[in-house]
């Protein structure tokens, strides 16, 4: 994995020798050169790590999602702003199986951090509003669980809404 700079200065080194292709004639060379540094500039939107995360997570994989975060040693010099924010959100979901304290942290973090997907700021403050309800913070946890409603556009999440909502009452 490469430090998020270094895949510009790639891309731009190879879009350099790609622009001497095309002056030398070779334009087949050139437009491959192009597709290849278009990978590097994906890459920097979307890291390579957090995308086989994601496919670990997709698969119900906790272990193996944790095992491919582990490869991100330093995730400010190596992650954008938006990218920092799903890799905390990641690690919140890892550690709501095993330390709310924790789990808490990182979903704060990640909504601080940003989040692109409105139905991934709803999973964080639901999460958030489980663990406020768990730790006995009803007034909290109210105040998340409409702020997740809210976000919720799709209705995908309104089972554990109400679900959630039942079991404020008994509180």
């Amino acid at each position: 994995m490469f430090n998020k700079n270094i895949k510009l200065v790639i891309a731009a080194l190879i879009i350099g020798y790609a622009v001497y292709q095309f002056i030398e004639g070779n334009i087949g060379n050139g437009i491959a050169l192009i597709l290849l540094a278009s990978i590097f500039v994906f890459l920097y939107f979307r890291n390579e790590i957090i995308l086989m995360s994601f496919l670990k997570m997709r698969k119900q994989d906790l272990e193996g999602t944790e095992q491919w975060l582990t490869k991100i040693k330093n995730p400010e010099a190596s992650l954008v702003k938006k990218q920092q924010g799903y890799y905390n959100y990641l690690h919140g979901i890892i550690y709501s199986q095993r330390n709310l304290t924790q789990a808490e942290k990182y979903f704060k973090k990640a909504l601080k951090l940003g989040l692109n997907m409105d139905y991934d700021v709803a999973m964080a403050k639901l999460s958030l509003a489980g663990i406020a309800m768990q730790k006995r913070r009803k007034r909290e946890a109210t105040t998340l669980l409409q702020e997740a409603k809210k976000l919720d556009k799709n209705n995908m999440l309104t089972e554990q809404i109400k679900m959630m909502q039942q079991q404020m009452k008994k509180i």
